[in-house]
């Protein structure tokens, strides 16, 4: 829940997201979508508050908060040589679903395109449970087919773990497909936009 939150050029935000609810933002480049997530995620200073059900953004140490509010960027970060080193387990259901290699865990980072990079790391971060998820564009790089195959492994892991979504998307089919709500960021503010029936 977002209660009066603004950060940079945007205005004071209110937003209550339901659990397994995947609301999408959109907007044009510049007007704040990537801020907005970042400052959900206590990633950049902001004004207002933050909740998840009861608990408070500024009560919690920010590791704890980022581990339960988990931000998956448009570029991602690695910070080890190969792919299976992020991981605690063995995933091969998960990337055949996603549509990635079996073998892609004994892979170097440096091998990964970037579409992969934007499977792997979405993935990478369901796998600390989190309770709520932030997406930042998780299927820009992505082909047509791929890109069907990610939302649908990615809407059924969010009805299934119950978790609220902010999800920022640029394609009005994607957001028809994936949304139940959307808000366009307009003249500073979050404008609602009516989703197709």
């Amino acid at each position: 829940m977002l209660r009066g939150l603004s950060v940079g050029e945007l205005e004071a935000t209110d937003l209550q997201i339901a659990t397994g609810e995947i609301v999408c933002l959109s907007g044009p480049s510049g007007c704040g979508k990537s801020r907005l997530l970042r400052a959900i995620a206590d990633l950049e200073p902001h004004c207002g508050s933050v909740l998840l059900g009861k608990q408070a953004q500024a009560d919690l140490p920010a590791h704890q908060w980022r581990k339960a509010v988990m931000m998956v960027p448009a570029e991602s970060h690695w910070w080890f040589e190969t792919v299976g080193e992020h991981f605690h387990h063995d995933q091969q259901d998960a990337l055949r679903a996603l549509g990635i290699s079996p073998q892609a865990f004994e892979w170097p980072v440096a091998r990964l395109s970037s579409g992969e990079k934007q499977r792997l790391a979405v993935l990478r971060a369901l796998q600390y449970k989190p309770h709520a998820l932030l997406l930042d564009e998780p299927t820009a790089n992505l082909d047509e087919d791929s890109t069907m195959q990610v939302e649908q492994w990615l809407c059924n892991q969010i009805r299934e773990r119950l978790l609220p979504v902010l999800w920022v998307a640029h394609r009005e089919d994607q957001i028809q497909r994936v949304a139940d709500r959307h808000f366009h960021i307009e003249d500073r503010r979050l404008q609602p936009r009516e989703l197709k029936p």
